[in-house]
């Protein structure tokens, strides 16, 4: 007999990968260029030729039985202390090899994470917005995922319908800064306040709380800022990455988990995320991309095309009348819809063949995300077509 609760998820397919889906059955039939597609988050500019280079290189040099070998099951020692070292370097901590766990990207590093500090029947409480994926991964894992209402003046954290939720059964917190759908970042402030309220509860409650940290969009920030770095404001936090931004590598499926040396029994938690690993099947990624990614690990990619399709898209929403909170990062952009029924405003805007996603599934109604790493000329061409679309359907 098959799996019925799989079977049952057959059913709630993700809106954006069916507008993602939609968006080329139309490109199909008039020219992908002609479609508005801001459906998927999938990274439009190339990654770095140094990449690229270490890869051949790799594949050139390297002798091939110990090239393709398996990865020992924690990963590789040489490519986990080039992680540590860089995260040191850029944020001041004390990582060592130990506390890095690489992963199939930032999904592996949460489904490991929520494993570790989470059993059965345990509350992981997140912020709307929040990426609908979410859902799948805290009920994969007999935990049960609670959504604190949204702060729609500004995306940070709403703090009073926080601390009205937390309660003994809360195991971890689960923060995205940069946010996906929003663009926001969480500010030294926000994460400050966030860690005050998480030790006076762990004391409360005589147990420990974790904060996971889901940090795939670190380097997108704009107007010269940077992310704080969320352990260093609170000892139990782990660390979930992915270079599927920073690099643009999402095919690649490489990124990490790291523990803050000074979180409760974090000795053992990589040492536990390989016992998940028997668990789920996880057995870490290839080594080729673990040993590639090593030799590039403090480069990006050329990120600032997003700010400035970000800045296009902002002035001219603003212009046509949008409540829009300006991001501080990633590569979407939330606005308010110019309708309460957020479907059926992007229902109508296929129709001007503009592929928005509506934001129900991020857990706050009435907006809608736009996922605008795409071409700047293809966003340039679409602000026509959403002036067409407000003035013809809203008459503004």
């Amino acid at each position: 007999m098959i799996n019925e609760a799989y079977k049952a998820m057959l059913g709630g397919k993700s809106v954006i990968r069916e507008l993602s889906e939609y968006a080329t059955v139309r490109g199909a039939e008039i020219g992908y260029e002609n479609v508005f597609d801001y459906s998927l988050g999938n990274p439009s500019v190339p990654c770095p030729q140094s990449f690229t280079d270490e890869m051949i290189a790799l594949y050139q040099g390297a002798e091939p039985v110990a090239l393709h070998g398996y990865s020992p099951s924690l990963g590789i020692d040489s490519v986990r202390a080039a992680i540590a070292e860089s995260l040191n370097r850029r944020f001041d901590m004390d990582y060592t090899a130990d506390y890095i766990f690489p992963t199939t990207g930032a999904a592996g590093a949460l489904a490991h994470a929520l494993r570790v500090v989470t059993k059965p029947g345990d509350e992981v409480i997140t912020f709307a917005p929040y990426f609908p994926e979410y859902q799948p991964y805290v009920n994969g894992t007999g935990a049960h995922l609670t959504v604190v209402p949204a702060d729609t003046e500004s995306f940070q954290i709403n703090f009073e319908a926080f601390e009205q939720v937390l309660n003994p059964g809360t195991a971890a917190v689960l923060i995205n800064t940069p946010n996906n759908p929003s663009g926001a970042v969480y500010s030294a402030e926000t994460l400050t306040r966030l860690a005050e309220v998480l030790r006076a509860k762990q004391v409360e409650y005589g147990h420990d709380i974790f904060l996971i940290s889901d940090e795939p969009y670190r380097e997108i920030v704009f107007d010269g800022g940077v992310q704080p770095y969320p352990s260093k404001f609170y000892d139990n936090t782990l660390s979930c990455y992915s270079y599927s931004k920073s690099l643009s590598l999402p095919g690649e499926r490489i990124g990490y988990v790291a523990v803050n040396p000074r979180a409760t029994d974090a000795e053992l938690i990589v040492p536990m995320c390989g016992q998940v690993s028997r668990e789920t099947g996880h057995n870490c990624p290839g080594s080729s991309v673990q040993l590639a990614v090593a030799k590039v690990v403090d480069e990006t990619s050329d990120l600032s095309v997003y700010e400035k399709n970000m800045n296009l898209l902002y002035d001219a929403l603003v212009r046509l009348g949008f409540d829009v909170v300006r991001p501080g990062g990633t590569f979407y952009i939330f606005p308010k819809a110019l309708e309460e029924d957020a479907n059926a405003f992007c229902m109508k805007a296929k129709d001007y063949d503009l592929i928005l996603v509506p934001s129900d599934s991020f857990g706050v109604p009435g907006y809608f995300r736009m996922a605008y790493c795409i071409n700047t000329e293809k966003v340039e061409r679409s602000i026509a077509a959403l002036e067409k679309f407000v003035h013809e359907v809203y008459g503004r």
